[in-house]
């Protein structure tokens, strides 16, 4: 995956500003909780997933050479909270190329991070003195 970091700085109320090398975007809260300036962090994961998906698709296919005219994914929650990703391809591929294609989009890497327990680690940085000597005690 990439290797860029990714930086969060706070912004008004909930707003986050979000920083991947030279690209800049803004994730909030909808109003009345924030100031709905971007979309969620839960609709900036299904965008990754379906930027993931397609990308993944549309390489794949490319390289093969393959008749792939449009790649469309559409990616929300449930009511239960599961991710349903909708993948709609259209061109005039064989019943095979397209079979090929459906399983493809289950391998880009955002789709396989996902589907496996990923470990995240959190390393604690404390700023304020005295919270840091209470923290050492």
């Amino acid at each position: 995956m990439n290797a860029r970091i990714v930086s969060v700085a706070e912004g008004p109320r909930l707003s986050r500003s979000i920083s991947v090398g030279p690209h800049r975007l803004t994730a909030d809260e909808p109003q009345p909780i924030s100031t709905d300036m971007g979309p969620t962090p839960g609709e900036l994961l299904l965008a990754a997933l379906g930027a993931c998906t397609s990308m993944t698709v549309r390489a794949f296919a490319d390289r093969h050479g393959w008749p792939l005219d449009q790649v469309d994914v559409s990616v929300r929650f449930d009511e239960q909270g599961q991710i349903v990703k909708d993948l709609r391809l259209t061109g005039e591929l064989e019943a095979a190329h397209f079979k090929q294609l459906f399983t493809i989009a289950g391998h880009c890497p955002v789709h396989r991070l996902l589907a496996k327990e990923a470990s995240i680690i959190t390393v604690p940085t404390v700023v304020a003195k005295q919270a840091a000597r209470d923290l050492q005690n």
